[in-house]
This record gives C-alpha cells, structure tokens and sequence, in this order.
C-alpha cells in the first residue's frame, strides 16, 4: 500500500472496514443508502425554503431550525457520499488528508448542532418565560448573536482536535472500524500514545455536550415552573406542546451521542454511528413537521395556494 511522508513519518492510506455485504444485497443496500441521503436532503431543503419563503416563519425558533437543516444536510454530506461509493466500487481506501477532513467536519458539525440546541433551548425559555418581552429579547441581534457563536466555537473547537490528530503518527495496513472517519475510531489506530488527546476528549466533551445540556435542562425547569403556574389545563397543555418538538430532538442527539461515545465496543460504535450520522438529520425535519404547529399551518397554506393556482389554470384553459 503506497503511502506518503510527513515530517519523516509514514502515514498510510486508511481502509474503511464499512458494512459487510453480500454481492446480492449490495444493491439493495446502495438503494437504501441513496433513498436515506436524498431523503434526508429533500426533507430539511423542503425546511430551509420554508422558512426563508414564509413570511409567517420569519420567527427565532424557525431561523435556528434553518440553521439545525443546515447543520443535517452537512452531516450526511460527510460521510453517506463516501460510504455510497465504497459500497459501488469496493476501494475502501482513503487517502490521509481526506481521512482528517472528514474526521475535521464530523466533529465540527456535532459540536455545533450541541449548541444550537442551546440557542433553541434559549428561545422556548424567553418565549414561555418572558412572553411579554420576547420579541424585544429575542430580536433579529440577538439571534444573530446566539447564532455565529455556535458555528464559530464549533469550528474553532474542531480545529484544535484536528491539530492534535494531525499529531499522531499512522503507519502500516490502518483499518478504521467503521464506515467514515469517526475520531474514536482514527484514535484507536494510530501508533502514538494517545493517552493525551483522550484525556483532552474528555474534557472537551464536557464542555460540548455535558455544559450545554445542563444549560438546556436548566432552561425546561424554568419552563415547568412557569407552565405549573397556568391554571388552565388547556394552558398548560398547549404552551408545554410547544416544546415537544424540540425535547424530541434533545433527546435523539443527546442519546445517540452517549450511546455512541460512552462505550468501547467497535461493533457497537458503527451501529450507533449510523444512527447518529442518518437517524436524528432524518427526523429532525419530520418532528418539527409533524409537531410544530406554525410549520403545519404554512405546510397547508402552500397546499391550498397550489389548488388555487390549479383551480385558475383549469378555469382559464
């Protein structure tokens, strides 16, 4: 296997070991691959055009959804294409400057979807909390303001990881268990001592993930609180369903992530990799489809809009 010089180390091309699949069912499995990806993609594009298109959308909590569809679509742009073509061509190589790409935008895109489930978290506590002041709290600013930090501490975080893998030294036949590089397991094939950057892993995920879900679960016991003080039952149900959509999500990512992280067996690690990487970015579109009452209402008023439109093409031919 050919390989190329860093600094006077050998670093090798890595293999992605991906699923094992019979060459009958190799097909079926690109089409299910290719369904899933486009899936995902049509569904949060179909989100993003209809909060940029919508002007009963233009709301806080729609802009961070755009943002969260944009986030999803990046995900799977990662890492479905590559395993899409190894599952084709069968060349489960990929080159080292690739491998960290890949592994550099992974990181990227989950410590940023972390916070803006925060930025989402903030705006249903100034909403329920503060609903007299929410429009002026929640200005085009100040979610400008919440916005760019999520983007910018996520890429700043993952370029310090990335340094740090860009460390390690990778030599011979490097077999990556899994079907993209996933840093865990870049971690465990790597020649160098890696005692350093795990312990720093550690610590960084308790700055992404265990702060800002303390932050969310912080922010909901306000929300109980206030919503316990409503003395109308229906009051009570109709402000706490406007959060279920966004606990949906918490706790998809949140779950996934620590099913996925918080556990050492190699299998197990591409099982929950798929679901963290395909599952959440495919039904982040649909819960907030399904369960958000303003996204439902637009939904139904570009349908009936499209009737009409038909209706008057009919009438004029």
């Amino acid at each position: 296997m050919s390989g190329e010089l860093r600094n006077g180390t050998s670093v090798a091309e890595f293999y992605i070991s991906s699923f094992s699949v019979s060459e009958n069912g190799r097909n079926v499995f690109i089409i299910i691959v290719l369904l899933g990806y486009l899936i995902i993609l049509s569904g949060n594009v179909f989100i993003i055009s209809l909060v940029c298109l919508n002007p009963q959308l233009q709301r806080p909590m729609s802009f961070f959804l755009s943002n969260l569809s944009v986030v999803d679509i990046l995900y799977v742009s990662t890492t479905l294409p590559k395993l899409l073509y190894i599952s084709y061509t069968d060349d489960h190589f990929v080159s080292y400057m690739p491998c960290i790409a890949q592994c550099y935008l992974f990181v990227f895109l989950g410590d940023t979807e972390s916070f803006l489930l925060v930025s989402m978290a903030i705006d249903q506590y100034v909403a329920i909390c503060f609903p007299l002041h929410y429009s002026l709290i929640m200005s085009k600013k100040a979610c400008m303001l919440l916005a760019f930090p999520t983007w910018f501490m996520g890429s700043i975080n993952s370029l310090i990881i990335t340094y740090f893998v860009c460390s390690l030294n990778f030599s011979g036949f490097v077999k990556i268990q899994n079907f993209f590089c996933e840093l865990k397991a870049v971690l465990i094939v790597s020649s160098s001592d890696t005692t350093f950057l795990r312990k720093f892993s550690v610590i960084d995920g308790m700055f992404i993930g265990v702060i800002p879900l303390l932050i969310i679960l912080t922010s909901y016991v306000c929300i109980i609180k206030t919503i316990l003080k409503i003395q109308s039952p229906t009051g009570r149900w109709k402000t706490f369903s406007s959060c279920t959509s966004h606990v949906t999500i918490v706790v998809m990512y949140y779950g996934s992530a620590m099913a996925l992280y918080m556990q050492y067996s190699q299998e197990y690690d591409t099982i929950m990799s798929v679901i963290f990487v395909t599952l959440v970015p495919l039904l982040n579109p649909l819960v907030y489809s399904l369960r958000n009452d303003d996204i439902l209402r637009a939904i139904q008023k570009e349908n009936y809009g499209k009737q009409d439109r038909l209706k008057s093409k009919k009438q004029m031919t």
